[in-house]
């Protein structure tokens, strides 16, 4: 049975940075994010309700989903962000767990920035924090999506507390550095984390046989 590492960390923390060095290394990902996306893909049923719901202003010029012009509607109303959650997250879970159940690798990466808010940790064996300050998530959000820093601290307030997310961390890594001058200290402690990894899933198979 695949073991599974849960990567998580709050918005700007270098979540994807991180699962990308696991994926060089032959690891595969369960992304949220990606799911996420297939989910609401062009012409797909959500993606059809959430138009009917709220407008087609949400939609790019392309027909597809603009998911910058939604995150807005949706964190200035706690009553839209419930809607939007309540149609999308059982969907979100469902094709998750499908790809879980037929992952065939040692280990699989499941990446979830919610993992601990949506209680998803039940479903690791381990659970693995990509961890920065607070300062640093936002100027590194903000930065990237263009968003405005009063959005992204309400993003921030929405998931678990730094402290709150490392209680929960069997693994840490420190990402909190100019990842120009880190990566390969990062490269080394996912190389580290990898083979510790690999150890554990065959102890677990070894268990179960």
């Amino acid at each position: 049975m695949t073991y599974i590492i849960g990567l998580t960390g709050g918005i700007g923390s270098g979540k994807t940075t991180i699962a990308n060095l696991f994926a060089e290394l032959g690891v595969p990902l369960i992304d949220a994010d990606v799911v996420a996306r297939q989910v609401v893909q062009k012409g797909s049923p959500l993606l059809s309700q959430i138009v009917a719901h709220f407008g087609r202003e949400i939609l790019t010029a392309t027909g597809e989903l603009n998911r910058s012009a939604l995150r807005e509607k949706v964190f200035n109303s706690e009553s839209e962000k419930n809607w939007l959650n309540n149609l999308l997250h059982p969907a979100i879970r469902r094709e998750m767990l499908v790809q879980l159940q037929v992952q065939t690798a040692p280990y699989v990466l499941f990446v979830v920035p919610l993992l601990i808010e949506n209680n998803l940790t039940k479903l690791c064996d381990r659970v693995l924090v990509v961890d920065v300050l607070p300062d640093t998530q936002l100027d590194r959000a903000s930065q990237r999506d263009n968003n405005k820093r009063q959005l992204i601290q309400q993003i921030i307030n929405t998931q678990v507390s730094r402290n709150e997310r490392l209680k929960v961390a069997d693994d840490v890594i420190n990402n909190d550095g100019d990842f120009a001058q880190t990566e390969s200290e990062l490269r080394q402690k996912v190389l580290e984390l990898h083979q510790y990894y690999l150890q554990l899933s065959e102890k677990k198979n070894g268990r179960n046989l």
